[in-house]
């Protein structure tokens, strides 16, 4: 493990609400160097636009990997024999997948836990077990999947023992959680129901067939993930909220959406549940630090005004750690809130993806 990874997980895990510019600096400058030396792409990539260790002197001029380019290279800083884990972005079996090259899954989950516990249960106390329903498949059914070894890790950490994966086999059981969450709603623990955009949509429709209504008690929330545009409809974020909210009982401010993306080790939640009462914004974790650039020029855009989300996350030392991604977004108070992909990018995600698998196992 090298200097600044064991710097990294410690503020992880021992002052992860703390934000501290001096130290994300000087991690960001001593990371960017072990990229530099350790991963040849990226090194091209820097030098071709004259950036090197010895040029920068602020995180904000480190250079982005657009999140496309982990299609086509291994970005990766370290040898490929040291390989312990590879997450792939979604996609069907003839589509060039994303991967995330890991040497190990400790600054991952190290990430991961603070976010989630601060996004999701904020008003729970540490030792309080949580019955967690989960529409995606388990960590063993897609090892690949970063959103089903997230919520695995979070399932092992807080999940009660009648908490479950729903995707089973590429189809969502719809009776399974429906039966689910009819006898969590008896239960005196509180529930946490989990899933893409159109895992909601499709549990919708089956309790909309059926004229089913539930009204889960005041302690459920709701996290839900991915884009809005399924294979053969796209839904408002809005529209879809009331949705859940009229057949589940759960208001729109107990909705957390989470915004992540395989290529990146950290995710930002909604400040519905952490920060009640304010407008809903991305929180972002003390260790990355996120700005809406022009897609041409690169350079930030004003406050208040779209751009291109280009995020730099310390926990992805293994790989690289400054990435633009394909989507808009906004700057929103000390967070920022995403308004979709950019003009031009491909349309992807976990959301699309389970859509397609989802609709292909409906009969």
């Amino acid at each position: 493990m090298t200097a600044p990874e064991a710097e990294v997980l410690r503020w992880m895990r021992e002052t992860p609400d703390e934000r501290d510019d001096e130290r994300f600096l000087r991690l960001a400058l001593a990371v960017f160097a072990h990229q530099f030396a350790h991963c040849e792409p990226y090194r091209r990539f820097c030098e071709g636009r004259g950036r090197t260790p010895d040029t920068i002197r602020s995180w904000t001029e480190i250079p982005a990997v657009p999140t496309g380019a982990f299609k086509e290279l291994r970005l990766a800083s370290f040898p490929e024999e040291r390989t312990r884990h590879v997450f792939r972005t979604s996609g069907t079996a003839t589509d060039r997948r994303g991967e995330l090259h890991l040497e190990s899954l400790e600054a991952y989950e190290a990430s991961l836990v603070p976010s989630f516990e601060r996004g999701m249960l904020p008003d729970l106390p540490d030792e309080l077990p949580v019955r967690m329903l989960s529409m995606v498949p388990s960590p063993a059914e897609a090892p690949d999947s970063s959103l089903s070894h997230m919520l695995g890790v979070m399932h092992e950490r807080r999940g009660d023992t009648e908490s479950r994966f729903l995707v089973e086999d590429g189809e969502l059981r719809e009776q399974m959680t429906k039966d689910g969450l009819e006898t969590s709603a008896k239960s005196d623990l509180p529930i946490l129901l989990c899933g893409t955009a159109f895992a909601f949509v499709h549990l919708l429709d089956a309790m909309a067939a059926s004229g089913q209504h539930l009204v889960l008690p005041p302690s459920a929330r709701i996290m839900e993930t991915g884009g809005f545009k399924g294979r053969a409809r796209s839904m408002d974020r809005d529209a879809l909220y009331a949705w859940i909210t009229d057949r589940l009982g759960v208001p729109t401010e107990r909705i957390v959406n989470q915004y992540g993306m395989t290529e990146l080790a950290s995710q930002f939640y909604d400040t519905v549940l952490s920060r009640p009462g304010e407008p809903r914004r991305k929180r972002i974790p003390p260790w990355v630090r996120v700005r809406m650039v022009d897609p041409e020029r690169g350079n930030e855009v004003g406050r208040g005004e779209a751009g291109v989300i280009r995020i730099l996350d310390l926990a992805n030392i293994g790989s690289i750690l400054a990435i633009q991604t394909a989507d808009l977004g906004t700057t929103q108070g000390d967070g920022f809130e995403v308004l979709g992909r950019a003009r031009g990018a491909e349309a992807r995600g976990c959301s699309i993806a389970a859509d397609e698998m989802l609709s292909a196992a409906r009969p």
